[in-house]
């Protein structure tokens, strides 16, 4: 059903959460939602032995790890090795790591510690642990970008959530396999929310996205995804390439953000109060519009 009253309509087409940051995402038919984001998202994050964070920009391999969630375990899957197990609620001792320039409050697993450490050492071929992020001391998303806006996030780079329209991906598709170059999917850009029903990069353009099945809730795209290398790593073999960097470079230069590769948008989540965070989920199906932003 159209609504007259919104320049711009879609749907939900997919629901990924990353339990482990730069590790494989999960695609979900709901995911509860909070200020955070989805529930679960980057709420782990493999570090180095100085405690600073690691991604498949220096190690591909991260591609291929691939969590699961049960009722009470975080596992982790890696082609030929047994898998790790850890409780989902486990904390340990109190840490320091960084995420870019951020110094964050983390968990370091307690007992678990060890294991985990084991397996991603093996894993990556380098000393690396894994830390939980310590949810009572929030990080903050960049005031530059979101205002006063209340945006916490955990692991992730920045925000809280990414967006994508699915006819962006459509776009750069039709690009690549002009070039001779193979076709990609959207997991290349790591999105949270895959949107169906828009028009390529309709997700830069809109000022906030209303939720239709949930009144009151929005989600408000706030700043340009910047691309780095992760893109051209093949989710499937963790080879990394160049095909999807050289494409968006030729026609995706952003002057938001000085004329940086930019692809899919940062967005934080309006309308949700603790209170209320217990009880927003998002769906696939679900409906959501806005209207176009004029700067």
């Amino acid at each position: 059903m159209t609504d007259s009253s919104y320049d711009v309509q879609g749907r939900i087409a997919e629901l990924w959460i990353y339990p482990v940051k730069s590790c494989a995402g999960i695609a979900l038919p709901r995911a509860r939602l909070s200020r955070h984001g989805l529930q679960w998202d980057r709420h782990w994050m493999v570090v180095d032995a100085n405690g600073v964070f690691l991604t498949q920009r220096s190690h591909p391999r991260m591609a291929l790890i691939r969590p699961e969630i049960t009722d009470a375990y975080l596992l982790l899957h890696f082609p030929g090795m047994d898998s790790l197990q850890i409780p989902l609620e486990l904390q340990g001792g109190q840490c320091r790591v960084r995420v870019w320039k951020d110094t964050v409050d983390a968990w370091d697993l307690g007992e678990w510690a060890q294991p985990a450490r084991r397996w991603l050492s093996q894993v990556l071929a380098e000393d690396c642990r894994l830390v939980r992020f310590d949810a009572s001391r929030p990080r903050r998303a960049s005031e530059r970008w979101v205002g006063d806006g209340d945006a916490p996030v955990h692991f992730a780079d920045g925000y809280p959530l990414l967006l994508l329209s699915q006819s962006a991906v459509d776009d750069l598709n039709q690009r690549l396999t002009q070039a001779g170059e193979a076709a990609v999917d959207a997991r290349r850009f790591r999105p949270n929310i895959v949107i169906a029903d828009m028009e390529a990069h309709d997700e830069d353009r809109v000022e906030q996205l209303d939720l239709q099945e949930l009144p009151g809730l929005s989600l408000k795209p706030c700043k340009p995804c910047t691309r780095c290398p992760i893109p051209d790593v093949d989710p499937d073999t963790a080879v990394p390439g160049t095909a999807v960097g050289d494409s968006i470079s030729g026609y995706r230069q952003d002057p938001r953000v000085d004329g940086a590769i930019t692809f899919g948008m940062n967005a934080m989540v309006l309308g949700l109060s603790d209170v209320a965070d217990a009880g927003a989920e998002l769906a696939v199906g679900q409906q959501l519009a806005g209207n176009l932003r004029f700067d």
